[in-house]
């Protein structure tokens, strides 16, 4: 089978595997009572919703791997590298189930210890770092700081039915079409699988009937996989702005998690504690209706990644007037958004 037909392959089980099982885990989170109740004013909710969707999207996602690696074979350092995202993947998942079924016990600090763990795990028992920075110790440490800031970013951005599920699907797309040419076959096979689990886990999320959320099991796994895929693979072959790419295809979670940081912290709260001052909820609160706004993000996040291709392939002064223009344009939306009175 050649390599176009394994990554179909790849896409096509995870996103059947995905559909069947999402309800099945549905059901199970039914019967075990495991459901997200409206018990506060942060939630964005208003009916209960069953939990476990994050389960469902992990077992898809490890299914369609096993599949894959039951067909072909890798080379051992792709294998070792998808190992060490699987292990690491897997202790994420474990934590937020643990949240999601309720269980005392468990901080925030707690919570970031385990991500410290997790990430600490993969950069130096799997080697799976940033690699443009030369100094060992320096390119470990922004490699953790890198990983435990992404997977709180998918975490705090999920706060809307389809919103951090969605941006997953685009961002997994966008990092298998960037590492095509590198031949980085763990970092294909991983994020092609991850957009077919998430896309036959969406509809679920998205039905008002059938609903179900994907839970903390599910936001920390995908952020986690995420911030791994961004370091696995080059950017830089024909610019040194190229190593920005990772940093346009996440620029939402990102932007997200950076403006409520900054309004909690300016308002003397923890960043840590949830509010409703979220870029969605402030659209939201602008007048548009929650459709409009997933597609408002689904819209930018297909730009974002666009231009995550285009820093990679153009010159080093127009990728820099690029990433200037962006910026800009951020800063401004920051401005209109922040001028909104939230709860």
């Amino acid at each position: 089978m050649n390599e176009s037909l394994l990554y179909l392959f790849a896409f096509i089980s995870a996103l059947i595997a995905s559909f069947f099982l999402v309800p099945i885990f549905r059901f199970f989170a039914i019967k075990l009572n495991v459901f997200d109740n409206p018990s506060s004013n942060i939630k964005t909710h208003k009916i209960s919703a069953p939990y476990f969707g994050g389960l469902a999207i992990i077992s898809s996602w490890l299914l369609s791997l096993f599949l894959i690696r039951s067909i072909t074979s890798f080379p051992n350092l792709t294998l070792r590298n998808l190992r060490g995202i699987i292990y690491g993947s897997l202790i994420l998942c474990l934590l937020g189930l643990i949240d999601d079924v309720k269980l005392k016990g468990l901080g925030f600090k707690s919570k970031l210890l385990i991500q410290f763990l997790a990430a600490s795990i993969v950069v130096f028992c799997f080697g799976i770092r940033i690699d443009f920075i030369s100094i060992y110790w320096l390119s470990c440490l922004v490699s953790i700081i890198w990983i435990v800031g992404v997977i709180n970013a998918f975490n705090i951005i999920d706060i809307m039915d389809g919103l951090s599920s969605g941006i997953a699907v685009i961002a997994a797309f966008a990092f298998f079409f960037i590492s095509i040419p590198t031949k980085m076959f763990y970092i294909n096979f991983c994020s092609i699988a991850l957009a077919g689990a998430i896309l036959g886990f969406l509809p679920f999320n998205l039905s008002k009937s059938k609903k179900i959320f994907m839970g903390d099991a599910g936001s920390l796994f995908v952020g986690f996989v995420m911030a791994s895929l961004a370091m696995g693979t080059s950017y830089s072959s024909i610019n040194n702005f190229g190593i920005f790419a990772p940093l346009f295809i996440l620029a939402i979670p990102i932007y997200e998690t950076t403006l409520v940081s900054v309004c909690r912290m300016h308002k003397g709260k923890s960043p840590f504690l949830g509010s409703k001052d979220h870029y969605a909820l402030r659209l939201e609160k602008m007048g548009f209706s929650r459709k409009k706004i997933l597609v408002i993000t689904y819209v930018a996040s297909i730009f974002f990644s666009a231009c995550a291709y285009l820093v990679t392939t153009l010159t080093p002064g127009c990728s820099l007037i690029l990433f200037i223009s962006l910026i800009v344009g951020m800063w401004v939306l920051s401005i209109a958004l922040t001028s909104v009175k939230v709860d």
